[in-house]
Formats: structure tokens, sequence, C-alpha cells
């Protein structure tokens, strides 16, 4: 018994010091995105808990406008909508061009839940952009998409599981148009071997730190012209998933 508390003590003085150090090293790099207890700001770098806090605003509509709002996107709020079953919204935003955003939506005028518009706008300012940047030295000025909105299941299922689809939370990405006329799909560039696909797997990669499920074409064949994105509600357990 004595030897068991003894160990006890000993991991607890390790976590604890481990804690002290995560701590102090936050500080030091001047990064409160880093620290689970600080506020989100879409403004900042990508941090260990960023995508843990964009998954909390799925319970807190008006914290995720407000967010949206002192980051400069310009945004309406969409009426709420139900379609009976699980499919509907009430935190629904459509984006307006203009303000801290420049990326349009093709098609325009997307809708989705506040808390994927909130990740969208951290993917374009820390991920897509710098990623274009890096492989182009270009900047995106559009994304294609297949739509965020459709009351339905998971893919190819008549019963089970119902989609973030059905709820806003989920859009589909079809591929980035920059502004020196380069234009990267999903379906004809990600098995390539150039700087399209290494931009593809950079956004991607980045949109797995952000969004609750990021799936490629990598995960199935119903991805293969679209990287899926969500902020599914997976409450305290946290999980993402990303493929």
């Amino acid at each position: 018994m004595k030897m068991l508390r003894r160990m006890i003590g000993w991991i607890t003085a390790v976590l604890a010091t481990g804690a002290a150090a995560f701590l102090l090293w936050a500080l030091a790099k001047d990064r409160p995105q880093d620290l689970p207890w600080t506020p989100l700001d879409l403004g900042e770098p990508i941090g260990l808990f960023t995508g843990r806090k964009l998954g909390a605003l799925t319970a807190n509509f008006p914290q995720c406008r407000a967010l949206l709002t002192s980051a400069g996107v310009n945004y309406l709020i969409l009426p709420p909508r139900d379609d009976g079953e699980r499919c509907g919204y009430a935190d629904g935003v459509r984006f307006v061009q203009g303000g801290a955003r420049r990326i349009d939506f093709r098609p325009a005028n997307l809708g989705v839940a506040c808390p994927v518009a909130a990740a969208l706008a951290s993917w374009e300012w820390n991920v897509a952009q710098p990623a274009a940047q890096k492989h182009f030295g270009s900047r995106v000025t559009s994304i294609d998409h297949f739509g965020s909105y459709a009351c339905r299941r998971i893919y190819g299922r008549d019963a089970g599981t119902w989609s973030e689809h059905s709820t806003a939370d989920a859009i589909d990405i079809a591929g980035f148009r920059l502004a020196d006329g380069t234009r990267i799909t999903v379906m004809g560039d990600w098995n390539g071997q150039g700087a399209k696909a290494a931009f593809l797997r950079d956004v991607r990669d980045g949109a797995c730190k952000l969004f609750a499920t990021t799936l490629s074409p990598d995960y199935n064949a119903a991805h293969r012209d679209h990287l899926h994105l969500d902020q599914a509600n997976r409450g305290s357990a946290g999980w993402r998933a990303c493929r």
C-alpha cells in the first residue's frame, strides 16, 4: 500500500510539473491560443486548443456570432429552419462579401451553421492563403463548394446516422481559384504529383486542426471530388476524425 501511495504521489508530481512546464512554454511563446482556458480569437494563429474551442461553439450561437463580428467577418443571420426529424438549424449564417473576408464562395450565398463559418474563416486566413502563397505565390480568391445544408443521412444510407449536412454543420469543398488564374480541384488534382496536389494536402491537414471531421479522397470513393469538413458536436469526448 505504501508503494502504491508513493507511485501515485510520483505520478501526480510528474503531471503537475508537466502542466507547469506547458504553461510556462505557452506564456514564453506569447501564444495564448495554446492554452485551454483563454478566449478564442479567430484572428490568432491556430493553437493547440483552437479546434476544441471552435467545436464548443456548437452550443453557443451568441458567442459564435460575437467572434465572427470581432474578427471583421461580414455575415447575415439566417432564419431558423425546421424540416422535421433531424433536419434544420437555428444557428445559420450567410457570408457577405467584404470586411476581413475577401474570398468568394461559388455558388454564392453560402449558408452554414455558425461554428462552420468560424472555422472556415480561420481556415482561410491561417491555412488556405499561406498554402497558396507557399506553392503558387498567389492568393485564393474563391472557393468552389457543393453546398452545406441537405436533409439526408450519411452518404449511401437509407437509415441510421444523420449527416452533419442535415443541420448545416458541414460543407463540401470542391476546389480553389487563385488570383493568378490557377484553378485547383479535388477531383482533378488530388492524385497528382505537383504543387496542386501538395496544396490540397496542406489545406486538408490544416482543416484537421479546426474541424471535428475532415474527410478527403484518401477516405473513400464517395469523397473523390471534395473535402468534407464538419463541426460534429461530440461533447466532452472532443475526438476528431481526419483522413
